[in-house]
C-alpha cells in the first residue's frame, strides 16, 4: 500500500509549536521508514515551502535552505518517491472532480487527482475537503 501526506502534515512536522508537532513527525518517519511507499507529491511539497518560510504564517519562519534540507531530507530516503503529473492528467482531474471544483479546493482535487494516477490510495492530512472526493481514503491522523 503506498501513502501521501497533505501540506498540513509536513507544516505540522516542522512547527514545533503546533500541538501535533511530535504525532506529525513521529507519522512522517514512520511513513518514510517503509515497508510501503511515501508519495510526495511536489504540490505537497511547495506548499511546505511556501507556507513554512513566510513569516505571516510563521512565527519563527524557516530560511529558504532550512525549508528546502527539511524537504530533501524526506525525499532522499529509499521509500519516499515524488512523481509529478503523466499524460493524461487533465482528463483523469476532469473525472475526479466532476461538475469541476473552484477556490481552495483546486489545489486538493490536484493531489487527488496525481493520488490517482500513481495509484495512491490513502492521504493522511487534517483537510476535510478531501472527503469529497471518492477515490481516496482520508485519514486524520491526529483525530
Amino acid at each position: 500500500m503506498s501513502v501521501t501526506v497533505d501540506t498540513n502534515v509536513l507544516i505540522y512536522a516542522a512547527n514545533s509549536s503546533d500541538p501535533v508537532h511530535q504525532e506529525a513527525r513521529d507519522l512522517l518517519g514512520r511513513l518514510a521508514r517503509g515497508p510501503d511507499l511515501l508519495f510526495l507529491f511536489w504540490p505537497a511539497i511547495m506548499g511546505f515551502l511556501r507556507i513554512s518560510t513566510s513569516p505571516g504564517i510563521f512565527a519563527n519562519p524557516y530560511t529558504p535552505d532550512a525549508a528546502l534540507a527539511t524537504i530533501v531530507d524526506l525525499i532522499e530516503r529509499p521509500h519516499v518517491r515524488t512523481p509529478s503529473e503523466q499524460p493524461g492528467f487533465l482528463d483523469l482531474y476532469r473525472s475526479t472532480a466532476p461538475g469541476g471544483v473552484r477556490g481552495a479546493l483546486v489545489p486538493d482535487a490536484h493531489l487527488a487527482t496525481l493520488m490517482r494516477q500513481h495509484g495512491v490510495s490513502t492521504i493522511y492530512t487534517r483537510d476535510r475537503g478531501f472527503r469529497r472526493f471518492e477515490a481516496i481514503e482520508v485519514r486524520d491522523p491526529f483525530a
